[in-house]
């Protein structure tokens, strides 16, 4: 569940079959006047729309059932509901929900149209928000897609400790210190500071030092994990370790952030 706002309206978006569907009963808040989704729906021109969406992307849309709401469309009489549209032609561009996060929602594509019902500047604004939303959520894939592989590369790391540092007879709280040793010694290396500092300073934060780090971090946090790994194979001590993987870390952050800040001036250049 996501929410964006437009004109002051707070609007859910929700994920259905891995699409996108914004509710239409939050968009509808921004109408002045009394207006239902109904009186969209009867309309010849939205069911014409929604009939063309169905036959390109739904192979189990009901066309028989469609063709007879279309022919009523044009009389005064003929009203439908969501339910009863959905029941009768097996639409999968419109959905009515029930619960806490209730009310119409409508595939993107069909939200869009449903806006210029509202105004278009209204339409205007929903796509422009909706896009914003879509360039933040690719921006956390990626971050947690860093965090997954700076975990795998976290692995390697323990596997590397585990067969050229732990003895062969300890106790597991002696094992659990040498792994934790290991990783404060990357975290200071990066961060300039242990976990257990980390923690007295952000009390009230949940998560552990890890878990706030840039993207740019958690790549550079990746590559140590894989250096240390190698340094320890080869019998490395682990001060000369610490201060070898600080001078990596301030070189490749510095790297890593020139290329950020060049970006944006790259595609500008582009564009």
């Amino acid at each position: 569940m996501s929410k964006i706002i437009v004109k002051d309206t707070e609007i859910n978006v929700v994920q259905i079959n891995e699409e996108d569907y914004i509710c239409l009963t939050d968009m509808i808040k921004a109408k002045d006047g009394d207006f239902f989704i109904t009186d969209w729906l009867r309309n010849r021109n939205t069911l014409e729309y929604i009939g063309i969406w169905e036959k390109v992307y739904n192979p189990n849309f009901n066309y028989g059932e469609f063709a007879i709401i279309r022919n009523q469309s044009g009389l005064n009489s003929f009203k439908i509901s969501v339910k009863e549209f959905v029941a009768k032609t097996n639409a999968i561009c419109i959905q009515a929900k029930a619960g806490r996060y209730g009310g119409t929602y409508a595939h993107k594509d069909i939200a869009f149209e449903f806006a210029m019902w509202i105004s278009p500047e209204f339409k205007i604004y929903i796509v422009k928000e909706f896009q914003r939303l879509k360039a933040e959520e690719q921006k956390q894939i990626g971050w947690s897609a860093k965090r997954e592989l700076t975990k795998i590369n976290y692995r390697i790391h323990t596997d590397a400790i585990k067969n050229n540092i732990i003895p062969a007879e300890v106790t597991s709280e002696q094992k659990s210190f040498i792994y934790a040793n290991e990783a404060d010694m990357l975290n200071v290396a990066l961060f300039g500071m242990t976990a257990k500092q980390w923690r007295n300073q952000n009390p009230d934060k949940k998560g552990n030092i890890r878990d706030y780090a840039t993207i740019n971090q958690l790549i550079c946090l990746s590559n140590m994990e894989n250096l240390n790994a190698v340094f320890i194979g080869d019998n490395m001590p682990q001060s000369e370790r610490l201060e070898k993987l600080n001078k990596i870390a301030i070189q490749q952050m510095r790297i890593l952030e020139d290329i950020e800040d060049k970006t944006p001036l790259i595609e500008e250049k582009n564009n």
